[in-house]
């Protein structure tokens, strides 16, 4: 369940793109407090992924990793894709509009907790004790960040339980991908999933925002650029390559502190409201990935 140092060091990059992600990409879609200049979801999705996927295929090309993909397995790949990367773009960009960045992030990030549950009943894991306390700890953890919205949920409770249904399907894609039998290299099979995504979101925005494009503003324009090369040529990259190298209850669990960040940095950037449940979270977070990758002691 340990991780390398290598792997640890991409952990703690893939932590800072993807938890400053959540407040970027509702100021993209929403505009600023109190100036609101809403921008199509969809569209600002598939730009970014528009913009992202030559960068990715340039530096893969550089690193000479191989892209060909046997026909035999596009069949996988694109069951791959849909449960680890397709639905999730396609319904938490959306879902985003009526959700704050950094509650939207805790909704996604229940997704160790499906995880950590998608393992024990359908795909025979064993969890220690200790796996399953860290379990209960980042649950416990989700419902107190959410202790203060529920009634702005009750609002929108469409939104909240698209994301947290995206977050059970991405659960769910994390366990296939471990057991994947691709004979690719992990990121060439990340630069076609994100092509694929990318062509499914595209589409989605011509069947639904079409009406609405237009030249994206200014924070729009940053967002595209953070997601492009921060999210889809890098962060999405290395996801895919731990999530299929470890064993998912330890790649799932070890990403939480990502909507601990989104939360913290869309109250300094957003002026949403923290309180005390948000630093209780904070602690139980820790205290979850601990229970899960801290080795224990041999007798």
């Amino acid at each position: 369940m340990s991780f390398t140092r290598r792997q640890l060091v991409l952990l703690v990059l893939l932590t800072l793109v993807w938890g400053f992600n959540w407040p970027v990409m509702k100021v993209a879609i929403s505009g600023w407090p109190g100036a609101p200049d809403p921008y199509p979801p969809l569209a600002f999705r598939a730009l970014s992924i528009a913009l992202g996927l030559p960068l990715l295929a340039l530096a893969l090309r550089l690193m000479r990793v191989p892209l060909a993909v046997p026909r035999a397995y596009w069949g996988e790949l694109l069951r791959l894709t849909i449960s680890n990367m397709l639905v999730w773009h396609l319904v938490l960009v959306v879902a985003l509009q009526a959700l704050s960045s950094g509650r939207a992030a805790i909704l996604g990030y229940t997704m160790p907790v499906f995880s950590a549950l998608w393992g024990a009943w359908v795909f025979g894991e064993r969890l220690s004790a200790r796996q399953w306390a860290g379990v209960a700890a980042a649950g416990l953890g989700v419902v107190l960040l959410l202790a203060h919205e529920f009634t702005r949920l009750a609002g929108a409770p469409l939104a909240a339980g698209a994301v947290l249904a995206a977050a059970c399907v991405w659960a769910y894609g994390t366990h296939r991908l471990r057991r994947s039998t691709l004979p690719v290299p992990m990121p060439a099979a990340a630069l076609w999933m994100t092509a694929i995504s990318g062509a499914g979101v595209a589409l989605a925005s011509i069947a639904f925002e079409q009406p609405q494009w237009r030249w994206p503003p200014p924070q729009t324009q940053f967002a595209i650029v953070y997601n492009a090369i921060g999210v889809f040529a890098f962060a999405q990259v290395i996801w895919l390559v731990l999530a299929r190298s470890l064993p998912p209850i330890a790649s799932t669990l070890s990403v939480m502190l990502i909507p601990v960040l989104g939360v913290f940095s869309g109250a300094l950037a957003l002026r949403e409201p923290l309180h005390w449940q948000d630093f209780a979270a904070v602690a139980l977070m820790v205290l979850a990935i601990a229970a899960v990758l801290v080795p224990r002691r041999e007798r």
